[in-house]
């Protein structure tokens, strides 16, 4: 993260995007995964209440996390860095570690190909995963979601939709099979996530 600045425009935003999406890594470059991560922000009164999670195989958390800042940006379709980068940058720095890391928001899905989960996956050059609620760009054939002919995202089909995408470091066929295998029986969000939620809200 050295030398890593925080966008404070729009334009400035979209300028770093576009130059962090040449960076993003799109295929496995990883190693043995036993601690896994999720970060939400939730907002209250004007203050960002952000959470990270660190959960083992097991699911058992061991590890969290939790900030609260000033909002200083509005909420922009398409440039969620401005709001959420970084108290989750922020929040994410004292953990002692993870090894991979799932965003609350779109990868490569996205139309500078770069969301919250690649911005965060790249800054901090981590294999990182977007889970979002909602569907940003990009047209659904089947699981997969294509943009300019391109698959970037895959639906998983439960109580609710999720749309998953490609952070950093990690293909997505295995962003996929990450998001299920931490996802509990019942269950919408991948349980980091799920955690991350809930402490973000406490």
């Amino acid at each position: 993260m050295r030398g890593f600045r925080l966008p404070s425009t729009p334009e400035a935003a979209k300028r770093q995007q576009a130059e962090l999406a040449k960076k993003v890594v799109a295929s496995d470059d990883f190693g043995q995964m036993e601690l896994f991560c999720g970060v939400d922000v939730s907002y209250r009164q004007g203050i960002a209440h952000c959470a990270a999670v660190v959960v083992d195989r097991q699911l058992n958390v061991v590890e969290r996390a939790m900030t609260k800042s000033a909002v200083k940006q509005p909420y922009i379709p398409g440039l969620f860095v401005l709001r959420e980068a970084g108290p989750a940058l922020r929040t994410l720095k004292k953990l002692e570690r993870y090894d991979l890391l799932l965003v609350d928001g779109h990868g490569r899905l996205h139309p500078r190909r770069c969301g919250l989960a690649c911005y965060l996956g790249v800054a901090l050059d981590k294999p990182a995963i977007g889970v979002a609620k909602s569907l940003l760009c990009g047209t659904v054939k089947g699981d997969n979601v294509e943009i300019d002919g391109e698959v970037l995202g895959y639906v998983i089909q439960g109580r609710k939709k999720l749309y998953v995408s490609v952070g950093n470091r990690i293909s997505l066929e295995s962003a996929v099979s990450a998001v299920k295998g931490l996802t509990k029986k019942g269950e919408w969000l991948p349980e980091p996530l799920r955690l991350a939620d809930a402490y973000s809200r406490l």
